[in-house]
């Protein structure tokens, strides 16, 4: 099915333009699996150009960036205003829907509120001097959490995903409000992330993700789903944490890779995040007799 309802006008183009290609290539299995494999992996890039640009700048910065500032601006600073640029770029240039702002900007709001809480309980923290910032809390940080909201919203609207036999949303919002208040109580009481955990299960185990690629639909679990991507972001926190953008109790001398424990709490920030980008894009069930027949003369679905 073309999606073109849900993309951007520069998307369309791009869009029209790889169906035109792909879709003259021979069809076999093994082609068709290198397609959509190809299609994939470009689309997953789309869908991190937020979060990919930041983190280049992050690791550019690390590298470049001359010890003590570079005499006129601070690091973070930079990537502060560097992360505004790319954000309103995204837009005026039509790489970003609007909608997918309020999402980010929801994302920023949230992530920061967090980030002034736990630098202050001493999580983790930022070792660099900078202009703009909420106590120890620089700027930029909120925009790695709009990465994360930008990647969410964008992969949405580009893979058309469909969610069947999901929750009702109240249930969600419940579950979303417990992990992110246990993110700040757990400082003072129990840590109750194991019971938090079983309820993810509970509630999202009978879930199953439709989305599709080039020619055909893919569907995986959606608890599957908020690991893997669980799994990537840890990977980006690692280079973050490397590039002492923000760093851990345990790296203050020396870089230690970030505990995979972390991936819990990524996990269950990704209940929060699905739950988030819910409230701009309603989840819609995956109706296979509703899928039109594609430019490619296929409407299949694989698992």
């Amino acid at each position: 099915m073309r999606t073109d309802r849900h993309f951007t006008g520069l998307e369309r183009r791009i869009d029209e333009a790889a169906h035109r290609f792909l879709a003259g290539l021979p069809r076999h299995r093994v082609a068709d699996s290198l397609v959509e494999f190809l299609v994939f992996g470009l689309k997953q890039a789309w869908a991190c150009l937020f979060g990919g640009a930041m983190l280049g700048l992050i690791i550019l910065t690390r590298w470049l960036w001359p010890e003590g500032g570079a005499g006129f601006i601070a690091r973070y600073d930079f990537l502060f205003l560097a992360a505004l640029f790319i954000q309103l770029a995204m837009l005026v240039f039509r790489l970003e829907a609007w909608e997918e702002a309020r999402v980010i900007l929801i994302f920023h709001v949230v992530g920061t509120a967090m980030e002034v809480f736990k630098t202050h309980a001493g999580s983790w923290i930022y070792p660099e001097e900078n202009l703009f910032r909420i106590g120890g809390v620089p700027l930029f940080s909120g925009f790695m959490y709009a990465a994360v909201g930008s990647y969410m919203a964008r992969i949405n609207r580009i893979f058309d995903i469909r969610l069947n036999r999901y929750p009702p949303l109240w249930a969600t919002i419940v579950l979303a409000g417990a992990i992110y208040i246990n993110f700040f109580s757990h400082h003072f009481m129990w840590d109750v992330r194991w019971v938090l955990f079983a309820a993810t299960f509970a509630l999202y185990r009978h879930t199953t993700m439709h989305y599709r690629v080039f020619r055909f639909r893919h569907k995986m679990p959606l608890l599957v789903a908020f690991l893997l991507t669980s799994l990537f972001i840890w990977i980006a926190e690692n280079i973050g944490t490397w590039s002492r953008a923000w760093i851990y109790p345990n790296q203050h001398d020396a870089w230690v890779p970030v505990s995979p424990g972390k991936l819990g709490s990524w996990y269950l920030l990704m209940i929060i995040s699905v739950v988030l980008v819910t409230l701009v894009h309603r989840p819609r069930p995956y109706i296979a007799q509703e899928e039109p027949r594609d430019v490619a003369g296929d409407a299949g679905e694989t698992a």
